[in-house]
């Protein structure tokens, strides 16, 4: 029997694991299976080249045994295993990586960066003192002649190595739980743990609980009459699909991997299968989900992987923010994790594997352009707001699509802004935020064959601002904001005329700073159209965007409507011959009208209105 302390180079280790070394207490368990699953790696390759011996028929494995009477957890391996000796070095000596050990060994017969080993930390054992009072290792090496070791801990700094009764080769690693973490007695919260991080391990996975007698009994009594016993099954997927050569998967496939990974039912719209072997070592699936248009509840899910272990959802050093929009799976064994994990360093190769993602995005977008436009043209109206919030945060991106990004006019047609502006010098682009709103204007636009865009969502406010700062010349201006040339006659109104029905209006409506124009539109049967300052009401959209702290900034930007009356129109010439009381309430109801196909009237106003409108019904009558 040998006694020891465990080496360290800092003071009290021990409750610095147990609270802040992992960000989550239930990552032991990835740690000691992730270990086991090193352990059989190891053994594989050392029979590659005939220093070790595997069985015919023997199944490598990793087991998680549940004994809640007992109050362990166990781990347990047929891989590689340990000598006292290994166990001294590699256990007792805090951050000395005995996968770093075993690859320095073996490089010269392995030259693929490590071929699938996982561990690189050396402090991935002793998370095993998060949940417990104490830890007891079990281990038997391959080497022939090996003694078995046992090696136990209490979680202080003394710990006892002696020799031990294990019969066959690997480990086991026997937590006694603590009474503050019992949940990991408990077969659902095992299981659950275990199905986050160990869902896809490339070693078989298995999960064992421990029953009381009398319940081993029963069901005992119940196998023999039926006769029949299920085979148990691995928790985990061995060969997820990300490993897979893409043309090797169908869609089908990826359909189903999807429903499994992200509980969507939803299909997926299409996806991206990276697969690169070159300056990096980079794997994954990226999935375009069906898109909401609230976007504060779109939320996605990419789920970083390290040689198959789950590291963390939503790493922002890896995944650009704005394909955060996106579900999938990245598998980059490369990544340079700090102690625990979790977290990523900020460097220049994480910095390049991001870039490579964006680009592969870029692409997948540009080929469905190229190759597939109509399909295209369906996944817009759910995938624009990604592509359009992507543009916003990375440029580069943006320069990559700019050329694919697509706008549904007001005749249900996907044109490109190049297709909207063409050769002309005026670079206006007219867009509509709301059909049904701007009915009227759009029934114009139609009749005189003129297009605009639809803008509808609260990022599109946000995006025409940045491609008027990118393009040149290019000024988005909203369907009422102004009246084109295009709808109005040749012949001008005389100064008199205007003058006159001004200040008819601006009398009996009360509104003395009312801005008022006279214009002849084309359209006769339109009385009145309202306008409203293109610029004044964006600053208001983006300000109530930002929420209800700068809601209030809103107000500094008054509106700047503009009462535009038609000349053309019979009521507007007739409006000056009326009685006074009919003037009145017909002004009235004209600039109501007018400002109805531009927002909503407020409760006291619709009031006014439907009590004018009944008076109108009764002159009439």
């Amino acid at each position: 029997m040998a006694k020891g302390n465990i080496s360290v180079n800092s003071e009290n280790i021990f409750p610095i694991i147990k609270k802040w070394l992992y960000s989550d207490k239930d990552i032991f368990l990835r740690e000691l299976v992730s270990n086991g699953c090193d352990a059989i790696t190891k053994l594989k390759k050392l029979s590659n080249i005939g220093e070790a011996t595997i069985g015919e028929d023997e199944k490598l494995k990793v087991e998680v045994i549940v004994d809640k009477e007992a109050k362990t957890l166990t781990i347990t391996d047929n891989g590689i295993g340990m000598t006292a000796e290994e166990i001294d070095k590699y256990i007792t000596q805090i951050a000395f990586s005995g996968a770093a050990d075993f690859l320095e060994k073996y490089k010269e017969e392995d030259n693929k960066d490590g071929g699938g080993i996982i561990g690189h930390f050396g402090l991935g054992f002793y998370s095993a003192f998060m949940p417990s009072t104490s830890v007891q290792i079990d281990s038997l090496s391959y080497m022939e002649g090996s003694k078995p070791a046992r090696w136990f801990c209490d979680g202080g700094m003394e710990y006892e190595l002696t020799e031990g009764t294990k019969t066959e080769r690997g480990t086991t690693i026997t937590l006694f739980i603590a009474d503050d973490s019992k949940e990991f007695l408990e077969e659902y919260t095992v299981r659950q743990v275990l199905n986050k991080y160990c869902a896809f391990l490339p070693v078989e996975v298995y999960l064992t609980v421990v029953k009381p007698e009398e319940e081993n009994k029963e069901e005992s009594d119940k196998s023999d009459e039926n006769q029949t016993k299920e085979e148990p099954k691995p928790i985990n997927d061995t060969t997820p699909l990300w490993m897979k050569a893409p043309k090797a998967c169908t869609d089908e496939e990826y359909k189903s991997f999807y429903t499994k990974v992200f509980m969507d039912f939803n299909e997926p719209l299409f996806w991206i299968h990276l697969n690169v072997d070159f300056p990096f070592n980079l794997k994954g699936i990226l999935y375009f989900p069906k898109f909401n248009h609230e976007f504060a509840t779109n939320e996605g899910q990419i789920k970083l992987y390290n040689n198959q272990v789950f590291v963390a959802d939503n790493v922002k050093e890896v995944i650009p923010e704005f394909l955060m929009l996106l579900k999938g799976t990245i598998d980059c064994p490369d990544l340079p994790l700090n102690v625990s994990r979790s977290f990523l360093q900020n460097d220049g190769y994480v910095k390049k594997i991001a870039a490579h993602i964006t680009k592969k995005v870029a692409d997948k977008l540009c080929e469905l352009f190229k190759n597939e436009r109509e399909k295209y043209g369906s996944y817009w109206n759910d995938i624009n707001m990604f592509i359009k919030y992507g543009c916003i945060r990375d440029e580069k991106f943006y320069d990559k699509v700019k050329d694919i990004m697509i706008y549904k006019d007001i005749n249900g047609e996907y044109i490109t802004l190049k297709d909207y502006i063409g050769d002309k010098e005026d670079k206006t682009v007219y867009y509509v935020s709301d059909e049904n709103q701007q009915a009227q204007y759009i029934k114009m636009f139609k009749e005189h064959e003129q297009n605009a865009v639809i803008m509808p969502t609260m990022i599109d406010t946000h995006y025409m601002s940045f491609i008027e700062g990118r393009e040149q010349g290019v000024k988005f201006t909203r369907i009422d904001s102004d009246v084109s040339n295009s709808l109005t006659d040749e012949n001008a109104v005389s100064e008199d005329e205007s003058k006159a029905l001004s200040e008819l209006f601006k009398k009996n409506l009360n509104k003395d700073d009312l801005k008022i124009e006279v214009k002849a539109l084309k359209d006769a049967d339109v009385p009145a159209i309202m306008t409203l300052g293109e610029q004044s009401r964006r600053m208001q959209e983006i300000y109530k965007s930002y929420g209800q702290q700068f809601a209030g900034m809103s107000n500094m930007f008054h509106d700047e409507y503009t009462l535009v009356l038609n000349s053309n129109n019979s009521m507007i010439k007739k409006i000056s011959t009326m009685e006074e009381d009919t003037q009145k309430m017909v002004c009235e109801h004209v600039y109501d009208l007018a400002m109805l196909c531009n927002k909503p009237l407020n409760a006291e106003e619709m009031t006014k209105f439907v009590e004018r409108s009944n008076k109108l019904l009764e002159k009439i009558i």
